[in-house]
């Protein structure tokens, strides 16, 4: 294996989609959040590495009048995990998050008191909703940093959600702060938010022999704001998250979903709300195996040749479409792909 990793050499080709799982999975009931952490122990030793992320939700996941108990909750099974891994020394790292209350919330602060205060250092990152303005951003850090001062070695990375139309209007600053990693789009308040101006069937999936409803992807209004919130990622860095479908059952329209998301918006990372929605989020989002076959011969020619530009079947590469075919292997192994062992010697050597 060459000494130079494509992490070094690709100026930037990391991007966003290799950071982060391209599932996001949310859980907020107490029995959900156990299995839901099971299985992603499970997965991530089916697959050798953590497929998605699991974000336990102190926000919808609360019964009025037990947000307190609920954040303590969150924070005791954040704990639990992180103690667990750290008893098998080797063993796949495995990313929780915890989705608090908005920062106009009553109980923003003792989310943040609670959560960060005791298991920042068990979190891989906090996920803030109704986000409306970089000024929202700026309370939530400092409110994190506060709490967390002293219980992590670096700085917690803050995804936020983005609900409303005015939100949609800042998400290009809200994007480029440092401290935001990923930006996610709340569908259910946004088409709320217009008073009756959107209907209800943007809030779903249509049918697949349905051409005329205008559901998530196809009303005007609600795809200019998903691809308003892909773009300002895209230019920042950033990972764009789509937002969750509610028609949980139906893993066919879940996967035509994702694959609209992934293929035609953009987006490199998906919510999820239900167990089942998991495998059909990371089937979508996977390259395809002719992708993965290009991407694997192009990478090692290049990295043989110390990546200086190559002619491979015919066709010249250089480092810009290195870039592009790294993040391809990126996302395969991301989304637990088959690789070649040549392949998966760059993430051995530098991390997943």
């Amino acid at each position: 294996m060459p000494h130079l990793h494509p992490r070094e050499v690709l100026l930037g080709a990391q991007g966003a989609a290799g950071f982060l799982p391209v599932c996001d999975h949310y859980s907020g009931v107490e029995a959900r959040m156990k299995k839901s952490l099971q299985l992603q122990a499970d997965m991530a030793e089916e697959f050798g590495a953590c497929v998605f992320d699991v974000t336990l939700d102190c926000e919808d996941g609360a019964p009025a009048g037990a947000e307190v108990e609920q954040a303590h909750r969150v924070a005791g099974f954040a704990n639990t995990e992180l103690t667990a891994m750290q008893a098998r020394p080797g063993s796949i790292r495995r990313r929780i998050g915890a989705r608090l209350h908005p920062v106009d919330h009553p109980y923003f602060s003792s989310d943040v008191d609670i959560v960060l205060g005791q298991s920042a250092a068990a979190l891989a990152y906090i996920m803030v909703p109704k986000v409306e303005s970089l000024a929202d951003v700026e309370i939530a850090l400092v409110a994190m940093d506060a709490a967390a001062r002293g219980k992590r070695s670096s700085p917690m990375p803050l995804h936020v959600l983005i609900e409303s139309p005015a939100a949609v209007h800042q998400v290009f600053d809200i994007a480029r702060h440092p401290r935001v990693e990923s930006v996610s789009f709340g569908l259910m308040d946004f088409v709320s938010a217009h008073a009756g101006a959107i209907p209800s069937s943007a809030m779903g999936v249509r049918g697949a022999q349905d051409t005329h409803t205008l559901d998530q992807f196809h009303h005007p209004l609600v795809v200019r704001a998903k691809l308003e919130i892909a773009s300002a990622c895209h230019a920042a860095g950033k990972v764009p998250s789509h937002c969750v479908v509610t028609e949980f059952r139906d893993t066919q329209a879940l996967e035509l979903a994702a694959r609209a998301a992934a293929g035609a918006l953009g987006y490199t990372r998906m919510w999820s709300i239900h167990p089942d929605q998991i495998r059909p989020i990371l089937k979508a989002f996977s390259p395809t195996e002719a992708e993965v076959e290009l991407a694997c011969a192009v990478v090692l020619e290049a990295a043989r040749q110390e990546w200086a530009p190559i002619s491979l079947a015919g066709k010249l590469h250089d480092r810009a479409s290195y870039r592009y075919f790294w993040q391809v292997l990126e996302r395969a192994h991301q989304t637990g792909c088959t690789l070649p062992q040549d392949v998966l010697g760059f993430f051995a050597s530098g991390g997943a």
